[in-house]
């Protein structure tokens, strides 16, 4: 037994040793040749040049970049390089060796004995009998064969990689003394290529997923396995809000959707259904080289500052049309903020059925203030697809478990070994480098105190660690009924905790000489932050404070010192005290319930009262108690948002959302006063219109069940700062109207500069076109109108007697603007009209309304 265990081992060890030696035989005779194919005399590179092993059958063509690389087997010495209008040329190579061999085609000059020139008109571009157009047309008439949505399984693993940096970076700037002792984290590059010479890259991640199609029914599934990202401090970034955002400016390319994601922006596809209206095709060049033969196609817009791109297809002509390569960018002058240059380079490989699939995508967009020069951001997302199958459905239980999305537990854990051995292209050297260079920089004293005032400034919070003080912006105020307001509050951070977090502010007001306060505690049931997706936590607070009826802000306090700043006669308020216990729990799938239990005083102050008869000033009331418990459901698939400080801002996509609220009034529990019935349902939805821009619409509905004093009732959103409010109604004032049933549509139309582009010298200063019309529709029942009940509580009069609130007895409310935007490229400025109930005191029928937005 012992011999031939002994023997065994020996044996094994001589067959291992064998397949080395074959395998070390087998790799001397591997020949690995790279290099780029450029233009003798432009020194510019040549995309898709051919080149062949002489002697055999087998070769390839360049990429976008006229870049090649090929593994030889075999002892072949030559390979032969061909384009059309070059001469041939045969490069000599070593086999068994690892090598560089860059190749200058020359141009292939025709002698002629006479030419002869004649000017002329130059005839005008039109699409009939334009043979390039008649190509474009059967590229579109073939795009449903030649999509991923053609088979009836897809599956493919799918690896991403996102570089953003600093760009465009002068030598003086590089050399300043703060980067004294950060040179090690600059990169530099060709000065010709987008982003200029100095580098300075701030954030990396890679993602490997892998992803499975089905048509019937139809249902897509991504399952990540590994996810590996620059992880700044989560007291100054929040990293997984910052992947969410860099998601949403770099979508996946799909050359065959009418409309392509770029920067936030649609993009007309050049083979989009409509594309021959907008672009111009020309044929610029016939590869007969490759198998199967390509067609070279052209392409600008027709009109220079629209959203469209200008580029080169490649397309085979083989009878399925299909787009083999792309190359897209756009003009310099379009109306794209903050975009410098942008580079979107597609390559496509053939399926066993002959059809193409995507296989690799480039896209990088250099950022900057001026269009020019000065420093500035790049990003670059590369894709690769890779292990491509088509028609071999898997188990059905893939698609069962889980959602859409499905991340493995370990997939943030990877080892380096890991990536080495799935990335399909190895990191060039210095990008390898960028996860340690910004670890160490984040490490470095510097760096954390300049972290700190940024993060104190942007995002409005001051960190002590486990506590945060802020937001700066409600420090100071100011209104009618308190005057001068000073906030002070803070909440804990991660640092004291994960699951329990506590948030509090103080207040006081000089002129009603009254102390508001806040105080509440969370407790997270998922050991995740808060405010971080998805939460699920529960919370009780209790809030002293002042609010004026009918206002409703999103993402922003109300006591936000801008807000100070209003319109008109503004001295109604309420004093409310809340008393709250509320549950949320959302899910992966983005759809979240929420339920709620409050009891709420609310007493008048200012202009404001409560009087239940119209001719008896003694019958005033001075408070409201109600208890009430409320259940929300919301669902917005494929919801993204960036989470900031001080609250979560969704990315709006081209996907709904939904919303249904039931709240129901408890008489008698905890000193309720009203029993009633709530419902109020949303949705809200982006229509992306192609050339012309989108439109934001929301249609909402609510209806109340019961006998209400009008402060229970729906009080409808009105606006009286000078700021453009997108969800309230910009020239309706404060407690104006009420009602008890309404349904309402808001459409919000952004034309991106469709009409002012088209305009001489107007074009220049890439303004937006913007308008909206919002009309509400309403009424009150009987028992609830004063007019009609004189039991119920009576609205409010001013000093003449004359109603301020109303119901909507006369019609529907509407008013619409015309406005510009992207004015300064951060400022919209809207005309306001209002339509309807201008008799009311104290209202205007125009306005001016200004809003501030960020936006490519």
């Amino acid at each position: 037994m012992r011999y031939t265990f002994g023997r065994s081992i020996i044996l094994n060890t001589i067959a291992l040793l064998a397949m080395v030696l074959l395998s070390i035989g087998a790799y001397a005779q591997q020949t690995v040749v790279s290099g780029t194919v450029t233009d003798a005399t432009t020194k510019e590179t040549i995309p898709y040049a051919s080149f062949m092993i002489t002697g055999s059958t087998k070769g390839g063509r360049t990429d976008a970049d006229g870049k090649y690389n090929i593994t030889i087997s075999g002892n072949y010495s030559q390979l032969t390089f061909s384009y059309v209008g070059y001469k041939t040329q045969v490069k000599t190579i070593k086999p068994g060796v690892a090598q560089v061999v860059n190749v200058q085609l020359q141009s292939e000059a025709m002698q002629m004995n006479e030419v002869v020139i004649k000017g002329g008109k130059k005839p005008p571009y039109r699409n009939k009998e334009n043979p390039a157009v008649e190509l474009i047309r059967k590229v579109i008439a073939n795009k449903p064969k030649n999509r991923m949505e053609n088979y009836d399984y897809v599956a493919y693993q799918k690896y991403e990689r996102m570089l953003f940096s600093m760009s465009n970076l002068s030598e003086k700037f590089k050399n300043k003394r703060i980067f004294r002792n950060y040179q090690f984290l600059f990169q530099e590059q060709d000065s010709t290529k987008i982003g200029g010479k100095n580098m300075l890259p701030v954030y990396q991640q890679e993602k490997l997923s892998n992803s499975y199609f089905r048509k019937n029914p139809e249902k897509m599934k991504t399952v990540v396995v590994a996810d590996k990202q620059v992880n700044f401090d989560e007291r100054f970034v929040d990293n997984e809000g910052l992947s969410s955002y860099f998601d949403r400016m770099y979508q996946d390319i799909d050359i065959y959707d009418n409309n392509i994601s770029v920067v936030s922006n649609l993009l007309l596809s050049p083979i989009a259904d409509g594309a021959p209206g907008f672009y111009k095709f020309f044929i610029t060049d016939t590869i007969k080289t490759h198998q199967p033969q390509l067609i070279e196609l052209s392409f600008t817009p027709r009109n220079k500052m629209d959203l469209l791109f200008e580029g080169k297809l490649y397309v085979t002509m083989d009878g399925n049309y299909a787009v083999q390569n792309a190359y897209l960018s756009v003009n310099k002058n379009i109306n794209l903020n903050f975009v410098r240059a942008l580079e979107a380079k597609l390559e496509f490989e053939q399926n066993p059925d002959s059809r193409y699939h995507l296989s690799k995508s480039n896209l990088i967009v250099d950022f900057g203030i001026s269009k020019k020069n000065g420093a500035g951001f790049t990003g670059e997302r590369t894709v690769t697809f890779t292990d491509y199958k088509i028609n071999q459905p898997p188990a059905d239980s893939l698609y069962l478990k889980g959602g859409t999305l499905v991340v493995v537990p370990d997939a943030k854990k990877k080892s380096e070994q890991f990536w080495a051995e799935n990335r399909p292209e190895a990191l060039s050297a210095a990008n390898a480098k960028v996860y340690r260079n910004l670890d160490t920089l984040q490490r470095m004293p510097g760096f954390k105190r300049t972290m700190d005032i940024v993060t104190t400034f942007v995002a409005g919070y001051k960190s002590f660690g486990p506590f945060e003080m802020g937001p700066v912006s409600t420090f100071y105020s100011f209104n009618n009924v308190e005057g001068f307001r000073l906030r002070l509050g803070g909440r804990t951070t991660t640092d004291l905790s994960k699951r329990y977090y506590f948030e509090t502010y103080a207040a006081y007001g000089f002129e009603d000489l009254k102390w508001k306060y806040f105080l509440s505690g969370t407790y997270s049931l998922n050991n995740k932050s808060i405010y971080a997706f998805p939460q699920n936590y529960v919370r009780a607070s209790f809030q002293r404070d002042t609010k004026i009826p009918g206002q409703e802000l999103q993402f922003v306090q109300e006591d936000n010192f801008l807000l100070s700043f209003k319109r008109g006669e503004n001295n109604m308020m309420l004093y409310n005290d809340f008393y709250r216990l509320d549950y949320v729990h959302e899910f992966e799938n983005h759809f979240s319930y929420s339920l709620g239990l409050r009891k709420w005083k609310q007493s008048p102050a200012g202009s404001l009262y409560f009087n239940n008869s119209a001719d008896n000033v003694f019958s005033r009331i001075n408070e409201i108690n109600t208890s009430e418990v409320t259940l929300q459901l919301r669902y917005a698939p494929h919801e993204k948002f960036y989470q900031g400080k001080v609250y979560r801002t969704p990315l709006v996509d081209k996907y709904p959302i939904f919303n249904l609220r039931y709240t129901a009034g408890l008489k008698g529990v905890l000193g309720g006063e009203y029993g009633y019935h709530n419902f109020l349902g949303s949705i809200d939805k982006r229509f992306y219109l192609s050339q012309l821009g989108y439109a934001d619409v929301t249609v909402e509905g609510g209806y109340n069940a019961g006998k209400l004093p009008f402060p229970l009732l729906s009080i409808h959103r009105a606006n009286q700062t000078y700021a453009y409010q997108l969800q309230s109604y910009n020239l309706m004032n404060f407690l104006e109207f009420v009602s008890d049933h309404y349904a309402s549509i808001n459409i919000d139309q952004n034309f991106n500069g469709f009409f002012f582009n088209k305009i001489p010298l107007l074009r220049e200063l890439k303004l937006r076109e913007v308008m909206s019309f919002k009309a509400l529709y309403g009424g009150l029942r009987d028992e609830n109108n004063p007019a009609k009940n004189p039991e119920a509580l009576q609205f409010v009069r001013n000093q003449n007697g004359v109603h301020i609130t109303n119901a909507l007895d006369n019609g529907p409310y509407m008013e619409g603007s015309v406005g510009i935007g992207n004015i300064f490229k951060v400022l919209r400025v809207d005309a306001v009209k209002r339509f309807s109930y201008l008799d009311h005191p104290n209202v205007s029928s125009w306005g001016i309304r200004a809003r501030v937005k960020f936006d490519f």
